[in-house]
């Protein structure tokens, strides 16, 4: 492996870090696992970074194919993450995201926290359309069987980053309070919603020239 493959590794990186912004999920992350102990957000911070893992290794080894299969523009992803993350963010601004029910639902609410860490938060917030389509553009630019190796280990130790990153939010959430965490869920969900429409009309631009 020569120092060019190791730059391109090493931009491909910088590029996921730039894309996601994980620093800046990071409140968004303590507003949905507010509702929940340190050990279940350890476990969705776990559950999330594998989650971002596999979807980018996923893309990385067969991401153009299966859009191609279906037909599937990473515009029309966009527009759908979008629509996605509006229909969160009003639960989150109405304050019903993580809202406990004391009853026979139990169980199947425990179930729904543990996806919290595939949806919303690996997909579509941290393996988005950008890292997706970022991970993607490299893997048609450096189809061999070496970089694909190399691109493989740099969306791995992305991964642990988000994972270490996310460890850090039980300290946020304490420094918080509950107060400060029901104020973040209301302000988070505008901002999502402010992101959603933003990646619905990025998708839409692109899907309909004319409406630029």
């Amino acid at each position: 492996m020569n120092n060019i493959e190791l730059v391109i590794f090493f931009q491909f990186f910088i590029g996921l870090f730039a894309a996601v912004n994980p620093l800046g999920i990071m409140p968004i992350f303590v507003s949905l696992t507010a509702h929940q102990d340190p050990v279940e957000r350890n476990k969705t911070a776990y559950t999330a970074s594998l989650a971002v893992a596999a979807i980018l290794v996923v893309s990385l080894l067969a991401g153009q194919l299966l859009l191609d299969f279906f037909s599937i523009s990473l515009d029309s992803f966009r527009v759908a993450g979008g629509l996605l993350l509006v229909s969160i963010a009003f639960t989150m601004m109405s304050g019903k995201l993580g809202e406990d029910k004391q009853n026979k639902q139990e169980q199947s609410e425990s179930v729904s926290r543990e996806q919290i860490g595939v949806v919303p938060l690996a997909m579509p917030l941290l393996a988005g359309p950008g890292a997706i389509s970022s991970t993607i553009v490299y893997a048609s630019r450096y189809p061999n069987s070496v970089d694909t190796l190399g691109l493989i280990g740099s969306i791995c130790i992305f991964a642990a980053g988000i994972w270490g990153l996310l460890r850090l939010a039980p300290a946020i959430v304490k420094f918080l309070g509950q107060t400060g965490i029901n104020v973040i869920t209301r302000i988070m969900g505008l901002i999502l919603a402010a992101l959603g429409i933003e990646f619905i009309a990025n998708g839409l631009r692109a899907l309909f020239p004319g409406l630029g």
